[in-house]
């Protein structure tokens, strides 16, 4: 029993076929396979840098709410530092207004040479004022 040349020629020419099918759909999934492991490196990269990332805004947001929170003492600090300058300002503007000191500012200014004009407007208080108080010192 012989078989026949052309079924064994045919044979023949099936299985380098489907033997080069198989090493080409290995060579693809060898491809792919190589594929696969440089975009699960490149996923390890970018889930490293997002978590690089996420430290760094943790940081952030930490020294933000530690400024935060020295901002809010200082302005309480500067607050009160504020309410304090206020009241030294009121006692000298207060102080400042005291006839004595009115008195003390004209005729020593006046005796320095200023101009009955300069006090008053130095003074608040109108020319004749001035004159009434330097008659009244006798300068």
């Amino acid at each position: 029993m012989q078989i026949p040349v052309y079924l064994l020629v045919l044979s023949t020419i099936i299985e380098v076929f489907l033997l080069t099918t198989i090493i080409f759909i290995f060579y693809r999934l060898k491809k792919s396979e190589d594929f696969m492991l440089r975009l699960k490196q490149s996923q390890k990269e970018l889930l490293d840098k997002l978590t690089f990332n996420e430290q760094i805004e943790k940081e952030l947001v930490k020294s933000f709410e530690q400024r935060q929170r020295q901002l809010a003492l200082l302005d309480s600090k500067l607050e009160k530092k504020l309410s304090e300058a206020r009241k030294v300002l009121k006692q000298l503007e207060e102080a400042s207004n005291s006839p004595r000191v009115l008195k003390e500012i004209i005729v020593k200014g006046y005796k320095k040479g200023e101009s009955l004009e300069s006090l008053a407007r130095r003074t608040g208080l109108s020319i004749e004022e001035i004159e009434w108080i330097l008659e009244q010192e006798d300068v």
